[in-house]
């Protein structure tokens, strides 16, 4: 199996364990995170994260806790212009 890389972006709420949570799920997923970009202003934060593994199998679980509001796969939106 090859390495996919991909990058979501997660909409939160800003409370001070919301950070810990989703790297948590992100490492029991088989997950590294590569690059993170909070923007605490809108409670936005960016993560660019590789693995074996489908991506639906950590957005499916960030979508769970309670703090994440919206899981958006922006890979989902580049192939979709490029098809």
């Amino acid at each position: 199996m090859s390495l996919h890389t991909n990058t979501i972006k997660l909409i939160v709420n800003q409370s001070p364990e919301v950070l810990e949570r989703i790297l948590r799920v992100a490492r029991h997923r088989g997950f590294e995170v590569k690059l993170m970009h909070w923007n605490s202003d809108v409670g936005e934060l960016e993560l660019t994260v590789s693995s074996q593994r489908a991506i639906h199998l950590l957005t499916s679980q960030l979508d769970k806790l309670i703090d994440v509001e919206q899981v958006i796969d922006l890979n989902e939106k580049t192939d979709a212009k490029s098809a």
